[in-house]
């Protein structure tokens, strides 16, 4: 992030969430405060069930907080459907429509002209190493390929800010370290916002500038830590290996 003054682009005060289930209240997120920056790569780490998707959705405006702000760039999160684009968990492309057609549904909705949705949708289908897909079904690609059809959707709405639901949790390991590869080229070209979500500790180390982690159910943030190792960072270093240490003995086990 280097020395310059950190401009803040979303802002989470005191947030609380929680459902009621046969008569019985479950908190979900609790009290839970921090801002994010313009350009950051942030990852939320947390166990699995603990409350990340909740808080996920909440920035992205697609569930509201019981209690507490969220504040977007001097906005509120969720009134502006171009300030915020994510990639979610499961690979959520429409299987009927092609590569071109899912990348540049966000764009067709906001009644963008079929020339100029075209021409951003092919950039950003580009830029995904998608090329020559482009006329493809989703049932024709592998798993890799069907979430960068996901990251080159939520692009293409130009985002203030992206957010990325555990993307690449359902892939194997030799895709998901690609992918891992893949995305910081493209943060690092297009130089957006991102707020990463994972339970696995060797992903966020390897991709964040910042990692909050989270304890488990309800959510709060048990501890922030910087990041500070060049890119790109070797797993195998011993100040990964340490930082990795580090962050599990403070982690909680998944639920």
């Amino acid at each position: 992030m280097g020395g310059k003054e950190k401009r803040v682009v979303l802002k989470l005060e005191d947030i609380c969430k929680s459902y009621v289930n046969k008569n019985k209240t479950i908190d979900v997120v609790n009290h839970i405060s921090f801002e994010v920056y313009d350009n950051e790569f942030l990852v939320i780490l947390g166990p699995g069930l603990c409350g990340k998707t909740v808080l996920l959705n909440m920035i992205a405006g697609i569930e509201q907080p019981d209690s507490g702000s969220i504040l977007l760039d001097r906005g509120v999160a969720g009134k502006n459907d171009c300030q915020i684009g994510m990639v979610f968990q499961k690979m959520a492309l429409m299987p009927w429509k092609t590569v071109m057609e899912n990348v540049e549904i966000g764009l067709k909705l906001a009644g963008m002209d079929k020339k100029s949705r075209k021409e951003i949708s092919q950039k950003y289908i580009n830029l995904v190493g998608l090329q020559g897909f482009e006329n493809a079904y989703p049932s024709q690609l592998s798993g890799g390929m069907k979430q960068r059809v996901g990251i080159a959707r939520a692009y293409a709405v130009n985002p203030m800010i992206l957010v990325m639901d555990e993307p690449f949790g359902q892939l194997d390991a030799q895709t998901r370290y690609q992918m891992e590869d893949e995305i910081l080229k493209i943060w690092e070209k297009e130089k957006r916002t991102v707020i990463f979500v994972t339970n696995n500790i060797e992903e966020a180390l390897y991709l964040g500038d910042r990692i909050i982690l989270l304890e488990k159910r309800p959510a709060a943030i048990r501890q922030t830590f910087e990041i500070t190792m060049n890119r790109p960072r070797d797993m195998m270093d011993s100040e990964f290996i340490a930082k990795r240490t580090e962050i599990s003995d403070k982690m909680d086990l998944a639920l």
